[in-house]
């Protein structure tokens, strides 16, 4: 969202209440909020880089929509179930402004909400638009329902939410039995976790470590094992207590459309921080991402150990002295 779509609806009529707080839901980091009184916003994210990104800026953040608020600003995101879900969350705030590009649905959800609401204005800008409506409509089915995908939990929003991931699956069912202390990277609602502690008795612990509170949230419900230890961080910059004997991941590459390898390759190079010199990596990896190079800088031995024709299957051994 741009500062200008933000001032324009302000000049155009946007009512910025007096008084009260606001709350911006689903912000991005570097996301420029200037055009509103920052000591009235609270930002709510359950992805913790923004998260951090946010506080580290001063501002006021947290992981739920809790408490009264004079006005609400929804930044939409990409999955149209959890558009859906943010909007109901905000449906007894007086006044709600939403904010989304183009390539985000943003012209899909306007029409939606015009057939329950008034829409009081709109504005284009910057391949996007900002709207704003005084809520009244029911919306208990946009709230965000709990779904079942193999008998695990799943939300609506969190990465492969309707099915398990087929690199996961994949993954799962290429992995040796493994043994002590292992993380999943990345670890989603936690499929490739439960998988893993499932077929390796040997593992004396798991963490699972995932940015995404919502999808963290999920593993702890799908992952009962006394094990497993849940962390909400930056995989990017996670590091464990003690050195692992293994870490396995199937690392994202993408925060937006776009394909981002260095996200991957930073996953890398926390799984050669974390490991102890014995330590092996497993990852898997759509075929078309460039990581062996990162690994090999960082490892000592990497090999292709299996895969099919959309993803391979990469194993690493030996972390070098500079990666760990």
């Amino acid at each position: 969202m741009s500062d200008t779509r933000i001032a324009l609806a302000l000049e155009a009529g946007l009512p910025l209440p007096a008084t009260g707080k606001i709350a911006v839901l689903g912000p991005r980091a570097g996301m420029d909020l200037s055009a509103l009184p920052k000591d009235r916003l609270v930002l709510i994210t359950r992805f913790k880089p923004d998260f951090q990104a946010f506080a580290a800026r001063g501002y006021d953040v947290a992981t739920d929509s809790e408490g009264d608020f004079s006005m609400a600003l929804v930044v939409l995101p990409r999955a149209k179930a959890l558009a859906r879900a943010m909007l109901a969350q905000v449906r007894l705030v007086p006044l709600v402004a939403v904010d989304g590009q183009k390539t985000d649905g943003v012209e899909s959800v306007l029409k939606e909400l015009r057939k329950r609401e008034t829409v009081q204005g709109v504005i284009s800008k910057s391949h996007g638009k900002l709207f704003w409506f005084a809520p009244g409509a029911d919306y208990a089915d946009w709230q965000g329902q709990v779904q079942k995908v193999d008998g695990f939990l799943t939300r609506p929003g969190v990465f492969s939410a309707d099915k398990v991931d087929a690199g996961s699956a994949l993954l799962a069912q290429a992995l040796p039995p493994l043994s002590g202390k292992v993380a999943d990277l990345g670890a989603g609602w936690g499929y490739l976790s439960a998988q893993t502690l499932a077929r390796s008795p040997d593992v004396t612990g798991l963490h699972l470590v995932e940015a995404d509170l919502t999808a963290l949230d999920c593993a702890q419900v799908n992952v009962p094992d006394a094990r497993a230890q849940f962390h909400w961080a930056d995989a990017t910059l996670w590091r464990p207590d003690s050195k692992l004997d293994a870490v396995i991941m199937n690392p994202p590459f993408h925060t937006g459309r776009a394909a981002e390898p260095d996200l991957g390759r930073a996953f890398i190079a926390t799984a050669a921080a974390a490991l102890a010199p014995s330590g092996q990596l497993w990852l898997v990896a759509n075929r078309h991402l460039p990581y062996e190079a990162a690994l090999a800088a960082a490892f000592g031995k990497v090999q292709e150990t299996g895969g099919d024709n959309r993803f391979k299957i990469l194993h690493a051994a030996r972390p070098s002295r500079q990666g760990r």
